[in-house]
């Protein structure tokens, strides 16, 4: 059916993609009273909600729950023969996708969002098109918002059986699990993989490339989870490459550049993450890509005028929170509002011990010839932190020594993820340190550990040796 005859609908906003980003977009052009539509080849949430940080974290939650059992002797609770099954685990998982997909459904429907279920396509400035599954449909629009997200990266000529090579798209929704796992990459996913796998008793090996864990955050965050992760049996390889992997019936076998050979029964890869922009009619835009990413100016605005990208697509930031917020922005701008996109985007990740992270690492601050001092506090120093049995890790904070500003904070321990919005609002804040260690923390908790290691940035903590603030107040 040629475009001019297909049935035609006209919107201030067109999004093709409704994960995290699009939808969110979707919601806000509603909530500002513009006619907006919204198209979805798979199912709402993308990758966010199906493939990626809800069924991972719904998993991680049984895997940690059997963590914090295994330890209950420490609190004086045993359990005898502690068991899980895991068709049920998957079955809570799918179940908090649906009810989420279904939420997802009804906030649309209550902001007069137009859902077109298909694979959209760009067609020219201000022109999609969508293919369903019942035919095509031609739509125009005052503004289009390319929301397609990202799919996990593969490593050319490895095999995409996923009975023994999977990304992550096939594991989280595993019918069963393998006796032995090696993970290659040692990033995020790669490391909340990790110890959800060995909660359930699987035998886990990492395998990363480059220096440490969590290539990317600070350095200190990624030593600390190795040797946590070692605590609990998990193999670590790192500054390793896996030379040759060689998939058969009972299992792969992976030759190391370190002369070593890892044999197990399945693998992952957890490379990284590549755009999904293939097969959206960008030609049709003269809109061109780096690398698979789509460039885009602080509007959100790619180079064709009305034509907007947000999320992993356009390579910034490849985090659901992120794509969210640059959704919001990339709405009012296709309103004729000039909003840049601005604010501190957090780092979280929902291993065991947890890890969160905002602003400047201490390493970035130094290539920048930013003066620095360091605040340190030991979470296992809290009387919270002992009075529930989590002890690990630590709050690392990075000051400017001249200016007094907050540049970042980086935090492994019980509850990063929540501390961290508190981190994160003083650092894009652009607090003084100073200021921000007079705030009043509650206690017994883990947060005031926050406190504590601005206050020994200063040379000022007063639950440390004098050692140790004179060693960190003179970095």
């Amino acid at each position: 059916m040629k475009a001019d005859r297909m049935p035609s609908h006209h919107y201030d906003i067109v999004i093709i993609g409704a994960g995290p980003g699009g939808y969110v977009a979707a919601l806000k052009a509603g909530q500002l009273g513009a006619s907006c539509a919204i198209i979805e080849k798979h199912h709402l949430g993308g990758t966010c909600l199906n493939y990626g940080c809800i069924p991972s974290k719904a998993l991680l939650a049984s895997g940690e729950l059997l963590h914090r059992i295994a330890r209950g002797d420490e609190l004086g609770v045993s359990v005898e023969g502690a068991t899980f099954d895991w068709s049920a685990v998957q079955k809570r998982k799918n179940k908090v996708l649906r009810q989420l997909r279904a939420g997802t459904a009804s906030l649309l429907k209550g902001r007069n969002v137009a859902l077109y279920e298909g694979a959209g396509r760009l067609d020219g400035p201000g022109k999609v098109i969508v293919d369903g599954k019942d035919g095509s449909e031609a739509l125009t629009a005052g503004a289009v918002i390319l929301a397609v997200g990202s799919t996990p990266a593969r490593i050319p000529g490895w095999p995409e059986d996923p009975k023994r090579v999977s990304t992550s798209d096939e594991a989280l929704h595993w019918d069963a699990l393998p006796r032995s796992l090696l993970i290659v990459g040692g990033g995020v996913i790669g490391c909340e993989f990790a110890c959800m796998m060995q909660s359930f008793g699987v035998e886990v090996t990492v395998v990363e490339m480059l220096p440490g864990l969590l290539p990317g955050m600070d350095e200190d965050l990624g030593a600390a989870l190795a040797k946590s992760f070692k605590t609990r049996g998990i193999g670590i390889h790192t500054d390793t490459k896996v030379e040759k992997m060689v998939a058969g019936a009972d299992g792969v076998t992976a030759d190391l550049s370190s002369g070593e050979s890892i044999v197990a029964e399945r693998l992952l890869i957890a490379v990284g993450r590549r755009a999904a922009t293939d097969e959206i009619g960008l030609d049709t835009c003269g809109i061109e890509t780096n690398r698979g990413f789509i460039e885009v100016d602080d509007r959100m605005e790619t180079r064709c005028s009305g034509v907007y990208c947000i999320g992993d697509a356009n390579g910034r930031c490849l985090l659901a929170h992120a794509a969210s917020a640059q959704g919001v922005v990339a709405v009012q701008n296709a309103l004729g509002n000039v909003v840049p996109m601005e604010g501190t985007i957090p780092d979280a990740v929902y291993t065991y011990p947890e890890v969160a992270a905002s602003g400047l690492t201490a390493d970035e601050a130094r290539q920048q010839g930013v003066p620095i001092s360091i605040g340190m506090f030991p979470i296992g120093h809290l009387g919270k932190a002992m009075a529930v049995g989590e002890t690990e890790g630590f709050v690392k904070v990075v000051r400017h020594r001249e200016t007094d500003e907050l540049l970042g904070v980086h935090i492994i321990g019980h509850n990063a993820t929540e501390i961290i919005a508190a981190a994160n609002a003083l650092v894009d804040d652009r607090a003084e340190v100073h200021d921000a260690a007079e705030i009043v923390f509650a206690h017994p908790t883990i947060s005031e550990s926050l406190k504590e290691s601005m206050d020994d940035a200063l040379g000022a903590a007063l639950h440390l040796p004098p050692r140790t603030i004179h060693r960190v107040a003179a970095e």
